[in-house]
């Protein structure tokens, strides 16, 4: 025959704590440092005010106490009270605990003040070079004592390092979130068509076509790339490189050489559109609008140090 239930199981349904569980017959860390205050005062009231709690609160612990462990263990009289024989054995026992959920707790402490010391960041090249900054120097403002690494790398990479769990917080540009991440929208974005000035593009009167813009050899990102990603999605995966180049200030470089057209973040480009080393080409029937999201392991929220970063870069 199988075992009863105190003998075996020692929760119920839902968690329950069942007459049989170890929780059910220790009284909780409140009521030993109760007992451990009244043992040092001699006075349940003098031992209420030292934990901020009523005197009939007090009284009524150490009764639910005595009634738990089967014995009596404060005597109470208008002198004051008097730990009982029992009461001075229970007390020894609650002094140990007590003193073992103070390690406890310091050493939760340790671990959380060791997490809190740094934050490992992974984001896409956009992110990292265009509004990262802006939010780290936010940051320190609020943890100054956090110390932030940083990896630059496509959207794919992104994901790798979160996956592996060498980072604590991602942010990435492409399309969808990559499989086993949550995340967060943070920004938005659109990509834009540029040339140099020289280029042909540079002098046209009418907006350029999507099929014209996928015929055309472009200096692009590396597949991986969120940016690369969304101008895929937009043109069926027909874009055509002439060169492909892993970070966004090198494929910016070979636009404004005239090495030929290119299509780069709004974000990376507001300088060089506005000083006319670039020039903006408008489309004519393709949109490369896209969410920006922070991103993180499936049912790992960020906490610590990542999670003020989260609050930082919110739409």
């Amino acid at each position: 025959m199988g075992r009863s239930m105190a003998e075996g199981e020692q929760t119920g349904r839902g968690g329950q704590e069942v007459p049989g569980s170890l929780a059910h017959r220790v009284p909780d860390l409140g009521a030993m440092e109760l007992l451990l205050a009244v043992a040092r005062l001699g006075s349940l009231g003098g031992a209420a005010r030292e934990l901020g709690i009523t005197q009939p609160a007090a009284s009524s612990r150490v009764r639910s106490m005595e009634r738990q462990l089967g014995v009596a263990l404060v005597d109470r009289s208008p002198r004051g009270s008097r730990l009982t024989d029992a009461g001075v054995l229970v007390t020894d026992w609650a002094r140990r605990i007590v003193e073992a959920a103070e390690a406890f707790d310091a050493g939760a402490q340790a671990l959380r003040d060791r997490r809190d010391s740094r934050l490992r960041v992974a984001a896409s090249m956009t992110i990292a070079e265009y509004l990262l900054p802006g939010w780290l120097v936010a940051l320190r403002t609020q943890l100054p004592d956090t110390a932030v690494s940083l990896l630059a790398g496509n959207s794919a990479t992104v994901a790798a390092r979160l996956l592996a769990d060498e980072a604590d917080l991602g942010f990435v540009e492409g399309v969808s979130v990559p499989a086993g991440l949550d995340s967060a929208v943070i920004a938005h974005d659109r990509l834009v068509v540029v040339t140099a000035p020289g280029h042909p593009w540079a002098r046209r009167r009418h907006p350029l076509a999507a099929s014209e813009l996928a015929a055309t050899p472009l200096i692009l990102r590396e597949k991986g790339s969120g940016t690369r990603q969304v101008l895929d999605a937009a043109l069926g995966g027909l874009a055509r490189p002439l060169i492909e180049l892993s970070s966004t200030t090198a494929v910016k470089a070979a636009a404004v050489s005239g090495a030929g057209p290119s299509v780069l973040s709004e974000l990376a480009v507001g300088e060089e559109l506005t000083n006319r080393r670039l020039v903006s080409v408008p489309l004519a029937d393709v949109t490369l609008a896209r969410d920006l999201r922070a991103v993180w392991p499936t049912g790992h929220r960020p906490t610590g140090p990542a999670r003020h970063l989260l609050s930082l870069t919110r739409v």
